[in-house]
């Protein structure tokens, strides 16, 4: 959402990181800390695409130790039932419906992002982004209809985030 760098991303960058400075006592300095200054500007872009590149990979570091740790240990087992006679080899049953499933979401995906690419794009979003100027229609995304109506309905700042 952010990394096009149009209108609706600095104006979003700007109110999603304002809302980390209702964190008592340390708030203004973590949001001064994101910005890269005292505003939303270049230095808070480059932020964004730095986490953006190494978040993945974070995520899959994460997901390797968690499979380390699940073969090491084995899963849990609730009912504390030991019988070896229902249990199948998670390498190759499961495995290849994994990488099947993940090769589907892949193509579509890749397909949706290289046909269709500003299919999903807010219209707003290719204006480029200018301080100066607050869009006329500012409204969140679809996926971010619950939290802005926890947002609104509550007045108290801290109570709503």
């Amino acid at each position: 959402y952010v990394l096009p760098w149009g209108q609706m991303s600095f104006w979003g960058a700007t109110v999603i990181t304002n809302l980390v400075s209702v964190v008592p006592y340390i708030g203004e300095v973590l949001v001064y800390w994101i910005w890269g200054g005292f505003s939303v500007d270049n230095a808070t872009l480059s932020r964004f695409f730095c986490f953006h590149f190494l978040f993945p990979f974070i995520i899959v570091g994460l997901v390797i130790l968690h499979f380390l740790f699940l073969h090491e240990g084995g899963s849990n087992n609730p009912l504390g039932l030991n019988s070896d006679l229902d249990k199948i080899p998670f390498h190759h049953y499961h495995t290849y419906k994994d990488i099947l499933g993940f090769l589907v979401m892949l193509f579509a995906l890749v397909d949706l992002s290289l046909l269709f690419p500003n299919m999903l794009g807010d219209a707003e979003n290719f204006i480029p982004a200018n301080p100066l100027v607050t869009p006329i229609h500012i409204k969140p995304e679809w996926y971010f209809l619950f939290a802005y109506a926890i947002l609104r309905s509550i007045p108290n700042k801290l109570g709503g985030v």
